[in-house]
């Protein structure tokens, strides 16, 4: 595979000025992740779950560039840190860690790279969260972008809220915990995301070593500021109810192709809800992974196969 250097770049997301200065959203920095080439009119954007990073993406980038230029085409790949993960900043107020707020700033960068690029075509990754922003990006007018998004995959994520799964969420989610080694950080990561399934020893390095962060003082912990945990902590089951019925409206309203990746013993994605996302709306294309939870990650073979299979025509 041809070696493409990933380029760390910044953006500012302009303030979002409220009649009530307490719902204003502050201006701030997003981190992103470029590959590939710079002048290409066609983006991936991979937009990574609740708790990870773009850094996640690092291999399905590589290897979409990969095929691209196989096919003797060009494409950027970009891989943000949403904000407050990775090395994107952190927001003053915690409430607003919700998925508006994502997706207006996602909306604001891919607006700027599609206008500097000349952009003509958009494609859109989302793993769990991602998906969700994506879903919001690609279904609600007020986020639609100036390049629609051609071709959406949703991983492991639909307009459905399992109350279980947030309920897993909350076991774990923002608990600030120290670890003294890398490799401390790494087990303990380990019996988190047991449910992405097997993957080899290096996988599992390169997808959990960036997850955690050093501290002046020593040691390490994860990389997201634990606040993001306040809005999910907030959930009911009668509020989680409510959003998922504005979310199947959201999900009946885009018009992307889309692609809708299941891992078969996911806790978030039924069968059931995921045959119906297969017959309404968009009609999206159901493939599932054997052997993984919530939710696949996007490395192996077999998955990236999936992946290329259907963006790159």
């Amino acid at each position: 595979m041809t070696n493409h250097s990933p380029i760390g770049l910044r953006f500012q997301v302009p303030a979002l000025t409220q009649a009530e200065p307490a719902k204003s959203l502050q201006a701030h920095q997003i981190a992103y992740t470029r590959y590939g080439d710079v002048g290409a009119n066609h983006i991936v954007i991979c937009v990574h779950g609740l708790t990870r990073r773009g850094s996640d993406f690092d291999i399905l980038a590589r290897s979409l560039i990969h095929e691209y230029e196989i096919r003797g085409k060009a494409v950027q790949v970009i891989c943000p840190d949403v904000v407050g993960r990775g090395d994107s900043d952190w927001l003053k107020n915690p409430s607003q860690y919700q998925l508006p707020t994502y997706a207006y700033g996602l909306k604001c960068l891919l607006d700027q790279l599609c206008f500097d690029s000349k952009v003509t075509s958009l494609d859109w990754v989302g793993t769990s969260m991602g998906g969700l922003i994506g879903m919001l990006v690609g279904g609600l007018e007020v986020f639609h972008l100036h390049v629609p998004i051609r071709r959406l995959v949703l991983n492991d994520v639909g307009p459905v809220v399992q109350w279980q799964f947030i309920e897993r969420l909350k076991t774990y989610l923002g608990v600030q915990e120290r670890f003294d080694s890398v490799q401390a950080g790494v087990e303990k990561l380990a019996q988190i995301y047991k449910s992405f399934g097997p993957h080899s020893a290096a996988q599992w390095q390169a997808l959990s070593v960036p997850m955690l962060k050093p501290l002046g003082a020593g040691g390490w912990v994860f990389h997201y500021d634990p606040l993001i945990a306040e809005p999910v902590r907030a959930m009911t089951p009668q509020s989680a109810s409510q959003a998922e019925a504005a979310m199947w409206s959201i999900y009946d309203n885009i018009k992307a192709e889309t692609l809708l990746i299941r891992g078969v013993d996911s806790d978030l994605l039924t069968m059931k809800d995921a045959l119906e996302m297969s017959a309404r709306g968009p009609r999206a294309k159901l493939t599932n992974i054997e052997g993984v939870g919530h939710a696949p990650t996007l490395v192996q073979e077999d998955q990236l196969k999936i992946l290329k299979d259907f963006l790159i025509s």
